[in-house]
């Protein structure tokens, strides 16, 4: 029993201390919650968060929903925004249109040849430009057709109404002021910022390339034709035409018909010139020839060889010149021909003022053409 006496002692003094030990920890750690709550809950009342880790999973993907859909910036961009910022959303957005400039200049010399064409037009007039991008997913995003459209229209308001034909470079409309009511975009900037601000967003290279604008001061028509058309006014192909009458009380309903469908033509045909007197001398001395060389391999004489050289000659002005070109919606007629029936039936003679088409990356070498002839030489 005495044993048993002095054995009970040590524990029970055991279990005091480590008792008192605990509820010393427990102190402390209350206090230090305590102390870093009111480091997180200041006077105000405001939750100030000071790493990522403090935002709950949900509450990030949900900041991240939030800022993609304002800005369409990638995904990846706007968690390293919202990061570095703190989880503040207003901070961030501003941090991605620093970043956006800075991405956007980085992507200015890749190549562009993807994109979209923009109309606008009214009675008298019409303005088209090519909005660049690389891809065609970017080219099917809301926002770059917002902006390939406002250009438009902004070319469009600022035509001179002097200058019947007028095709510009980017410099004609990039210093210029134009407001974009847009949820994700700035608002009033100039054209070049606004170019930039997209790129930014659609994580490519973006350039206003090239426009033109198109008039008519006498009695007549604008017509146009837009090709593989996301949505009206945009579209990778694009022809203008305009028909003019001499008469000026000729009614223009007829004009606009035959208009749309010669525009049509255009995109489809591709003439390179209005009238076989506007072809060139130089043109038609190229092509006699490479007629000529063809027609000497067939060994016939040279009396036959010439008449070869002419028909043949005939037949490229058929497929280059817009007024000698098959209608392309009844071949057994020419564009000519559909003018003089035009002309009987509104009683008038009913011309053909100027014209033009355009395709979206013409002209534009892209990597992969420019990679043939290195592959050709190391074959070789």
């Amino acid at each position: 029993m005495a044993w048993g006496q002095v054995a009970r002692r040590p524990i029970a003094s055991f279990l005091s201390r480590a008792q008192q030990q605990a509820a010393q920890v427990y102190t402390c750690s209350a206090t230090s919650q305590t102390h870093l709550l009111s480091n997180h809950f200041p006077q105000n009342g405001m939750l100030h968060r000071r790493f990522s880790s403090e935002v709950p999973a949900s509450e990030q993907m949900s900041l991240i929903k939030q800022l993609r859909e304002r800005t369409s910036a990638p995904i990846k961009d706007v968690k390293a925004s919202l990061v570095s910022c703190n989880w503040d959303i207003e901070e961030a957005q501003k941090d991605l249109r620093k970043r956006g400039v800075i991405l956007a200049a980085k992507k200015s010399s890749r190549t562009a040849a993807e994109g979209l064409l923009a109309m606008a037009q009214d009675e008298k007039r019409a303005a088209v430009v090519e909005l660049n991008c690389e891809t065609d997913f970017v080219a099917r995003n809301e926002v770059f057709q917002y902006l390939a459209s406002s250009l438009a229209k902004m070319a469009l308001a600022v035509q001179d109404p002097g200058k019947l034909v007028f095709p510009f470079a980017p410099a004609y409309l990039e210093n210029m002021s134009i407001n974009l009511d847009h949820p994700k975009l700035s608002g009033e900037t100039t054209v070049r910022d606004a170019v930039t601000e997209v790129a930014a967003m659609v994580g490519e290279n973006v350039k206003l390339r090239r426009g033109f604008m198109f008039s008519t001061t006498g009695h007549g028509v604008v017509s146009s034709y837009l090709h593989n058309c996301p949505q009206p006014g945009l579209g990778r192909m694009a022809g203008l035409v305009t028909l003019v009458a001499e008469d000026s009380t000729v009614p223009l309903d007829a004009l606009k018909r035959v208009g749309s469908s010669i525009a049509m033509h255009i995109v489809a045909q591709k003439p390179l010139f209005l009238s076989k007197e506007l072809v060139s001398a130089a043109a038609i001395e190229s092509e006699r020839d490479v007629l000529r060389t063809q027609a000497e391999k067939s060994g016939k004489p040279p009396m036959a060889m010439e008449k070869m050289v002419e028909g043949r000659l005939r037949k490229y002005f058929e497929e280059v010149v817009l007024l000698e070109q098959k209608y392309v919606v009844n071949d057994s007629t020419n564009i000519k021909t559909l003018l003089n029936d035009l002309s009987k039936e509104v009683g008038s003679e009913v011309t053909i003022g100027n014209f033009v088409r355009m395709e979206v990356g013409e002209g534009i070498e892209r990597p992969e053409e420019a990679d043939v002839p290195e592959a050709k030489a190391r074959a070789a």
